[in-house]
């Protein structure tokens, strides 16, 4: 890993900035404890449907927290774009830029292992971090980042054909039902890879389907370099269509939108939210130059590797009980609710994340791998 400490503000496109940033801060609130603590306190109520919104679907369905990774992946692509066509100025080689990719995506790999490999019950292998797939889609879209679009376009319709057919086809007995968890052909994969399989049904093939976020990222980043007049049409049209062909293949009984496997039907509408996203905040910030507290999540996002790591490993073994334990000793005697105080220690948990996060922009150091 390595941090560079010099960035020119004026050569970003904010809302890339904005859309990395909110990811991270959505995360690192999720891990400070913030949903789980407000399911608790809201159960019951009528603000608990909403809260729901910020978990995972538990399979066949679609909720708003299934939208971050795809997001992250998808903005993972822009920058990439957006990354390449600089080097591609500076007369980088496409050797010297494949050297890049190459020890980005080692890198990515190896701190995505890392965060899951030491357990109270020893060390363990897995594959289901976001990190890990991150490594692959990286090296995949940037392999064809330079053929024309419509190859692209091409590649990735092909690569969720492939995972469709490897679902349905591969007749491995006990693991040939295609859309049941603990019995489909991403479990068994799971098994051979890493010996085990997730009880959440997380497989670890999902990085061949989402894949196909990271190159429709490097394709969206592309238009927005171009002189086009037609940037935020042509992303709206192409998120409509993903949103139709998505829904229609749930709603057909064709192919269930299931996020824990990536199903083509997942990839294809959560890409067209992504496209939507990029399209609503590229207008508002970058061409209406609305700008009201894009800071707050500049911050986050310009150390995104770095935050993430840190609330993975550090905030999740010691950090947040850490806090947590000096929020209720200190408050405790006034006499505040259990569940309050609990939803209190996780926005400051939060809130001494978002400082020191601050603290690195001031000081231009942003970590990169």
């Amino acid at each position: 890993m390595s941090y560079h400490s010099q960035v020119k503000p004026q050569e970003r496109l904010l809302s890339l900035d904005f859309l990395r940033g909110a990811v991270m801060v959505l995360l690192a609130l999720e891990a400070a404890g913030l949903t789980e603590h407000l399911l608790h306190a809201t159960e019951g109520t009528a603000m608990y449907p909403l809260v729901e919104q910020f978990t995972h679907h538990p399979w066949n369905g679609l909720r708003f927290w299934d939208l971050v990774q795809p997001c992250f992946m998808f903005v993972a692509g822009v920058a990439m774009a957006l990354s390449l066509h600089k080097q591609q100025q500076s007369g980088v080689s496409w050797g010297q830029s494949f050297q890049k990719v190459l020890k980005r995506s080692g890198w990515l790999f190896f701190w995505g292992v890392l965060i899951y490999a030491v357990r109270s019950t020893g060390l363990s292998f897995q594959l289901w971090n976001v990190l890990t797939q991150l490594s692959f889609t990286t090296l995949v879209a940037f392999l064809i980042h330079r053929r024309p679009a419509a190859f692209q376009i091409g590649f990735s319709i092909l690569v969720l054909l492939l995972t469709e057919a490897l679902y349905r086809w591969v007749q491995v007995p006990g693991f040939d039902q295609p859309f049941t968890n603990q019995h489909n052909f991403g479990n068994y994969v799971d098994l051979l890879l890493m010996n085990q399989t997730s009880g959440g049904g997380w497989v670890a093939i999902n990085c061949v389907p989402t894949s196909v976020h990271t190159i429709a990222g490097v394709l969206a980043g592309q238009l927005l370099l171009n002189t086009s007049k037609h940037k935020i049409r042509t992303l709206l049209l192409w998120a409509g269509a993903c949103l139709l062909a998505g829904y229609a293949l749930d709603i057909a009984g064709i192919t269930p939108i299931i996020k824990r496997t990536a199903t083509s039907s997942f990839t294809i509408v959560s890409l067209g939210y992504c496209l939507a996203a990029l399209a609503a905040c590229y207008w508002v910030i970058d061409m209406k130059g609305i700008r009201h507290g894009l800071f707050f999540f500049t911050v986050v996002g310009m150390n995104s590797i770095f935050i993430y790591l840190f609330f993975e490993i550090m905030a999740g073994r010691w950090f947040n009980n850490y806090v947590q334990t000096i929020v209720h000793g200190l408050l405790s005697p006034t006499g505040l609710g259990e569940s309050f105080l609990f939803i209190f220690g996780s926005l400051v948990i939060f809130g001494l994340e978002w400082a020191l996060c601050l603290w690195l922009y001031r000081k231009r150091i942003f970590f990169r791998v």
